[in-house]
């Protein structure tokens, strides 16, 4: 039996995507980001609903996801934004996943594998404009793609990069980054290189700069819901995962009671604690404790004490009348009241996506919109 547990609203996540689809410059497209499992929602559910609702491209870290995903839905692109290695370039060329080429010295790497196995390996151009991470520096790269244009074994299709502050009100070092990403592209053009697909914008891109849609944009945080939800944003998105457990055990307690490793809580009254199936091994982290909320009966009550590896303690107050196996919503929504992993976020001093990705369950279920469960496979 679980003890935590994850529950996704496809009607939700379609919702964002038909939102975000509808906003694009027309001849754009979707890139769905579903590394990190889908930034923990679950890959193979998240990318199925999304298939379904008309979604073709995604992107990905590594080979292993991308593989697991092409093997589950052949025919549809899949795109790997981390660096591929020279020994997974055949099963990449057998599966159609397209990499990013990121150095002269990698794309040579794998061409060379893709050639001595009489393959072509489809490719993007990575370029770092200022991201400062991964790519081909931008004052750098025309040379270097040139070379790779006329290498057997690969066959360049799109170029790419990466925006470092997109979610920067001001939006000037963005658009210096657009500025460098373009003329690479005509410094390409003037020598006869032309791509298929280009590609800049992530969510805050998407939300702040929609001149620059191109052939595609890639979104992640934006339709797991976490991209924009305030008044005026080119498009506002909805979380669709929610993250829950049961209370183990409530006791009532006098004042003065101590609470949790390190006594860091103690009662100031008597009131009835209620202990929660869920730690920090299931990604709860550690420094919610005595900062968070939980929501049980419809109301938020605090985490009081240290959180431990697998059990927090939770305040329910003197009138509480919940008892053990009662729901309890880490993050999500319970009659009116409703936590995000963005809130989540705020109390332990990091963002959403750390929040998210962190999650880890033993069951996760599919909601319909009269919330009936129906386990995922």
């Amino acid at each position: 039996m679980e003890h935590s547990w994850t529950e996704l609203s496809p009607a939700v996540l379609g919702d964002n995507i038909m939102r975000v689809r509808a906003a694009l410059t027309p001849g754009s497209e979707i890139i769905f980001v579903v590394k990190a499992d889908a930034y923990g929602h679950g890959m193979i559910p998240v990318c199925s609903c999304a298939i379904e609702r008309g979604v073709k491209l995604f992107a990905v870290a590594h080979v292993d996801e991308a593989v697991r995903f092409a093997d589950r839905f052949p025919g549809i692109r899949i795109f790997i934004l981390g660096v591929l290695r020279g020994n997974a370039v055949a099963e990449a060329a057998a599966r159609g996943i397209v990499p990013m080429v990121v150095s002269e010295e990698h794309g040579l790497e794998l061409a060379a594998e893709a050639s001595s196995k009489s393959l072509v390996l489809e490719c993007h151009v990575k370029i770092d404009t200022g991201m400062g991470r991964l790519g081909f520096l931008w004052d750098k790269a025309v040379g270097a793609i040139e070379v790779l244009s006329r290498t057997r074994g690969l066959k360049i299709t799109g170029i790419c990069t990466h925006l470092a502050s997109s979610g920067d009100p001001d939006g000037s070092y963005s658009r210096t980054q657009v500025e460098r990403f373009l003329g690479v592209i005509e410094d390409c053009l003037k020598r006869g290189i032309t791509f298929q697909m280009r590609h800049v914008s992530n969510s805050g891109g998407f939300q702040g700069m929609p001149g620059c849609d191109y052939e595609a944009v890639r979104c992640g945080i934006e339709l797991y819901g976490y991209g924009s939800r305030s008044a005026g944003a080119r498009v506002n998105t909805l979380p669709f995962l929610q993250w829950k457990s049961t209370i183990a055990q409530v006791r009532t307690v006098p004042a003065g009671f101590r609470v949790g490793y390190g006594s860091t809580y103690t009662t100031s009254r008597e009131t009835n604690l209620a202990t929660i199936d869920i730690g920090y091994a299931d990604g709860y982290c550690r420094l919610l404790g005595n900062k968070a909320q939980v929501l049980v009966g419809g109301r938020r009550v605090p985490v009081v004490g240290r959180v431990s590896m697998n059990l927090i303690t939770v305040d329910l107050g003197t009138a509480a009348n919940e008892g053990r196996g009662e729901e309890v919503v880490m993050l999500g929504r319970q009659r009116n009241e409703s936590i995000w992993a963005d809130e989540i976020a705020q109390w332990c001093g990091t963002i959403p996506y750390e929040v998210l990705t962190s999650i880890r369950t033993n069951a996760s279920y599919f909601v319909d919109a009269d919330g009936r469960r129906l386990r995922m496979q």
